[in-house]
């Protein structure tokens, strides 16, 4: 039943986005077609997670703040394999933790968003670790994605009425080099920086915020 759901919700997302809005996704052929994979992505609105799920062709999970888990859409959310997190619950990025090796082990798709939360700016801003230290342990395959045009799409209804011109622009996958024994906070802040910068190679300029592009281009606005 929940492979029904989702199915019928992308649908309805892909619908959305061509009806409403000037969509377009480069790169689909670099999603890996199996196995564990953590999709990485900038993050500007509540409809970055169904927009990379309408984006690429495998199920995807993803985490989300409670707080958004409202009436109307609940179920939208729920139906997206989103894992509701308490945002002001302490031991939040264990429990995300846990939850996503539990995924990985079963071969799963999980979109993460380094930033930890929905970024105002274009700009991309300094992001959290625990994505670089997942990756590297469970030596994870991770796929950039680089978002543009959702930062106009802020409240909750524009998921289902999205205008404008809205780019999802996938990577190439890689892997973090395999870690032995502990990693310091040194390892995990370069290891995230390299992370954040495949994603900038696939942003214009003006969306790179605190980071550079690894290949020193970047995707064309």
């Amino acid at each position: 039943m929940a492979d029904i759901t989702y199915g019928i919700c992308n649908v309805a997302m892909r619908g959305a986005l061509r009806l409403f809005s000037n969509w377009k996704v480069t790169g689909q052929e670099n999603v890996p077609p199996d196995g564990p994979l953590l999709i990485v992505s900038n993050h500007m609105s509540n409809i970055d997670p169904p927009m990379i799920a309408a984006s690429v062709s495998r199920r995807v999970n993803f985490i989300a703040k409670r707080g958004i888990f409202q009436p109307g859409i609940r179920w939208f959310l729920k139906a997206y394999g989103a894992f509701a997190l308490n945002a002001v619950e302490e031991g939040n990025d264990i429990q995300a933790m846990l939850w996503m090796r539990q995924l990985l082990r079963q071969n799963r798709a999980i979109v993460v968003f380094p930033e930890s939360t929905r970024n105002p700016y274009v700009g991309m801003q300094k992001a959290m670790g625990g994505v670089a230290f997942l990756a590297a342990k469970t030596q994870t395959t991770i796929l950039p994605v680089g978002l543009t045009g959702t930062e106009r799409l802020g409240p909750l209804w524009r998921v289902m009425f999205p205008t404008g011109d809205l780019t999802v622009n996938i990577g190439k996958p890689f892997t973090l080099p395999d870690t032995k024994g502990k990693m310091d906070a040194d390892q995990i802040t370069s290891m995230m920086d390299s992370v954040m910068g495949r994603i900038a190679d696939l942003l214009p300029k003006e969306y790179h915020g605190v980071y550079s592009p690894t290949q020193g281009d970047s995707a064309e606005a």
